[in-house]
């Protein structure tokens, strides 16, 4: 690595993702020569501190990026929509994370231990995968290498946190609310096209998202594709069901995939232990397995509670869990941002 640092934009810098982003660029000592934090005209004006300076959050414009080498967007994909290209024309490499781009071809949907090689493929943006899919493929793809897979169906258990901060406080407000005896008034699950809401705590509210005409949710067919893109693999059979649960943080997932070729357990254990990003937590007769509580704050992926399927000897279970605002989001941004800083430092 040499001295040479990088003009670096958050957009949404405010929000939990973005906050999160900060956090990490500080922690990893990204190299920085200036650090431009962008959010909502409503936020503009707040102060952020990082390696111990206070810095005065801005409201993003599409004169923002002036001089900005990397941006990282996580404030809505109407936003992403309306500045990243903005961002890209005064020469800015974009990494976001919302739908915005996720599914264009000609923008790379990247997880690093996946398919970092598809960085180098971008037109001034990158997309960071759906939360749920980053997990999912990160624990499969040393499976996908080895036996190859067919089909994927996975339920998933999702973190009020996936929703923002305002569904945070409503879960806890109406947790308080049950506990004491008092009416509960949802007025933020599920985030849909309706105005039906429905409580969440002590509650599992099994829509992510609005529906879509197939009757699978936006968030369901997020998986679908976002799979399938990143494994390059039309062929391969993907079905999701994306349920919200009273967790703040951390998404769980239980995965039954259908291998190409008969498997050893012990051997995919292996795999999965050595797998960059996953730890494997597999250890029933201690009744260790992974938890959302344990995965907390964490940037890996893990992975545990893996056993043969009792009707398919191909077929193979497994419990996937991610903090999703860690590896699910920023973690995997960050990421991203590495390599792209590493690439440009090596070739200087």
């Amino acid at each position: 690595m040499s001295n040479q640092k990088f003009n670096v934009a958050v957009v949404g810098a405010t929000g939990a993702v973005g906050e999160q982003i900060i956090g990490l660029l500080e922690k990893r000592d990204f190299p920085i020569n200036k650090l431009k934090l962008l959010s909502s005209k409503r936020s503009a004006g707040s102060t952020i501190n990082f390696r111990g300076q206070d810095i005065t959050v801005e409201e993003a414009t599409p004169e923002s990026f002036e001089g900005i080498e990397i941006a990282l967007f996580s404030a809505g994909g109407d936003v992403s929509k309306e500045l990243a290209p903005h961002a890209v024309r005064h020469g800015a490499v974009c990494i976001d994370n919302t739908n915005a781009f996720r599914m264009d071809e000609n923008t790379p949907l990247v997880v690093p231990e996946v398919n970092k090689e598809k960085i180098s493929e971008h037109n001034g943006i990158i997309a960071n995968p759906n939360c749920s899919t980053i997990q999912m493929v990160a624990a499969l793809k040393p499976l996908y290498d080895r036996y190859g897979i067919s089909k994927i169906i996975v339920s998933t258990y999702q973190a009020v946190s996936g929703a923002g901060s305002r569904a945070i406080d409503e879960m806890l407000r109406q947790s308080k609310a049950v506990l004491s005896g008092e009416e509960v008034n949802p007025d933020i699950l599920p985030v849909g096209s309706l105005p039906v809401k429905h409580q969440i705590a002590f509650n599992a509210i099994p829509q992510i998202d609005k529906f879509q005409d197939n009757g699978y949710t936006l968030e369901e067919m997020k998986m679908v594709r976002e799979t399938k893109k990143i494994m390059s693999d039309d062929t391969l059979g993907v079905t999701a069901t994306c349920v919200r649960i009273p967790v703040i943080y951390g998404h769980s997932e239980s995965v039954y995939v259908e291998l190409k070729e008969n498997y050893d357990l012990e051997e995919v254990k292996a795999l999965l232990a050595e797998a960059p990003g996953v730890t494997l937590v597999d250890d029933p007769a201690n009744q260790q397995y992974p938890l959302a509580t344990d995965a907390a704050g964490k940037p890996d992926v893990f992975v545990g509670r893996l056993r043969r399927d009792l009707g398919n000897e191909k077929g193979l279970n497994m419990w996937i869990v991610s903090d999703n605002l860690q590896k699910g989001a920023a973690w995997n941004a960050v990421q991203i941002a590495e390599i792209i800083a590493s690439e440009r430092l090596s070739n200087a």
